[in-house]
């Protein structure tokens, strides 16, 4: 009978740790020419990470980038295209640019933290398309992530549209160490039953 309440506990505690890690909503990007609209023959090249805490109301934005054409102008997040991974649509996140986005570059990195209850992380325009309040335009944001029709865009002064996009894609998300120490208790408590029936 302890076996099982020891079991049941554990479960309990691996249970509370995956619902910590779902107020998270994590897109992986990948930029580059081709996937701009229209293409263009750029090899500059980037990669990173966006991701929406639900709890504190905040997007973290993190990649680096390479190898662009022209130097930057402007970095921010599109959203949202009438369908799923293709076409343009309207800047989201504050404009001109991301705060903290390396400007003049042909290479570099950022990592912000924006605060999603406030209106300068916006774009005063997406906002009154999309409802006129900040709760509306960050739900508009979230579905538009999760539709696959948000885009992350470098413009530089070769491409002045865009020289290097991406779509932002669900990223896998790890799975809880809860979960494997849940795991090797199941396989321990089924190892000593069985050495009990011998």
């Amino acid at each position: 009978m302890k076996s099982i309440m020891l079991l049941l506990a554990l479960l309990s505690a691996c249970l509370t740790s995956v619902g910590v890690a779902a107020h998270e909503l994590s897109y992986a990007v990948v930029l580059s020419g081709p996937n701009e609209a229209p293409p263009n023959s750029s090899l500059g090249f980037g990669s990173g990470t966006v991701t929406f805490d639900l709890d504190l109301v905040t997007m973290r934005v993190n990649f680096s980038f390479s190898g662009l054409q022209g130097n930057t102008t402007a970095a921010h997040i599109h959203c949202c295209t009438s369908v799923a991974g293709v076409a343009t649509a309207g800047v989201a996140s504050q404009t001109p640019s991301f705060f903290g986005f390396p400007l003049g570059v042909k290479s570099g990195s950022m990592d912000e933290t924006f605060d999603l209850s406030l209106a300068s992380s916006y774009n005063a325009t997406f906002i009154t398309n999309n409802g006129g309040t900040v709760s509306s335009a960050m739900n508009a944001l979230l579905a538009g992530a999760a539709a696959g029709k948000a885009y992350l865009n470098i413009h530089t002064s070769a491409f002045l549209g865009g020289e290097i996009r991406g779509f932002l894609q669900p990223a896998a998300v790890p799975v809880p160490a809860a979960i494997w120490l849940f795991g090797s208790v199941v396989g321990m408590f089924s190892l000593s039953r069985r050495r009990r029936q011998v």
